[in-house]
């Protein structure tokens, strides 16, 4: 079966006058559909310009990315805009203050023509009820809502598109441990039941080591590692992974099992 995105000999260089920065080099990787692919490495690793070029935001200075055995343009069409959708960090900066919960995510359906106009509030709140929220919630402002709600809403706005690759840029890194949990066991049941795809952007390999299929670690703009979560953790082979690896804190026992418990594993 043919990747769902395939990205090719992809490097990115940016230039500010005389000097030369190398973001990204000769990175090649696939994402299988379905699958979800964690990105991980430190700031200034070269992850987010991949996600920036997955989502088209940033051309390549060099090789293809391809979607569905189609070169994707640098300029991407509403078609591609539809499919390849983002969720942000900071949801409270992603959402405009000066909208509603309902207006914010009415926009994505006029922009993409989904569904009949006289339909779509009844849309929005099934999509609200989908991640978790209340209906009713279209009526309140982003300020009227926690750092997990808002996070909510920001996945709900991504689905109305009815997307097909979900580019999640550190989406638990501004939430505490608890919501960090249960938005990812809100990802999970998502992928499950929609068929979705992420690319998971992070810093922090705990946070990808129960949801990811497979894990590619950057360094330096460069992929040094691509494996399984268990074999990553078990066996790096770069050393810089390991070092991520070294860097992930130890939690007591109650704290994991809380975490596996909001996860949904059940060890018996």
């Amino acid at each position: 079966m043919s990747p769902l995105l395939s990205v090719s000999h992809v490097s990115k260089t940016f230039r500010l006058g005389s000097h030369e920065i190398r973001a990204v080099q000769d990175v090649s990787f696939d994402v299988a559909e379905g699958e979800c692919l964690a990105i991980v490495g430190e700031s200034g690793s070269g992850k987010s310009t991949i996600a920036n070029m997955v989502l088209g935001i940033y051309p390549p200075s060099d090789g293809t990315l391809t979607y569905r055995g189609a070169q994707l343009p640098a300029r991407r069409d509403l078609s591609h805009r539809r499919a390849i959708q983002l969720v942000q960090q900071n949801p409270l900066s992603s959402l405009n203050p000066k909208r509603s919960i309902g207006a914010s995510l009415h926009l994505p359906l006029d922009v993409h023509k989904i569904g009949a106009a006289a339909d779509r509030r009844e849309r929005i709140g099934a999509l609200l009820e989908e991640v978790g929220l209340p209906a009713d919630f279209a009526k309140r402002s982003p300020a009227a809502l926690s750092g997990g709600q808002r996070q909510r809403v920001a996945i709900a706005r991504a689905l109305a598109c009815e997307s097909e690759l979900v580019v999640l840029d550190e989406p638990t890194s501004a939430l505490d441990v608890l919501v960090q949990a249960r938005i990812l066991k809100l990802l999970q049941q998502l992928r499950t039941q929609r068929g979705l795809t992420y690319i998971f952007i992070t810093h922090d390999l705990a946070v990808v080591r129960n949801i990811a299929d497979r894990v590619a670690v950057f360094e330096k703009g460069k992929l040094v590692e691509l494996d399984t979560p268990e074999r990553l953790f078990a066996e790096p082979s770069a050393e810089y992974t390991r070092s991520l690896i070294s860097a992930v804190p130890v939690v007591g026992n109650d704290e994991v099992r809380l975490r596996e418990q909001l996860a949904g594993i059940d060890h018996g």
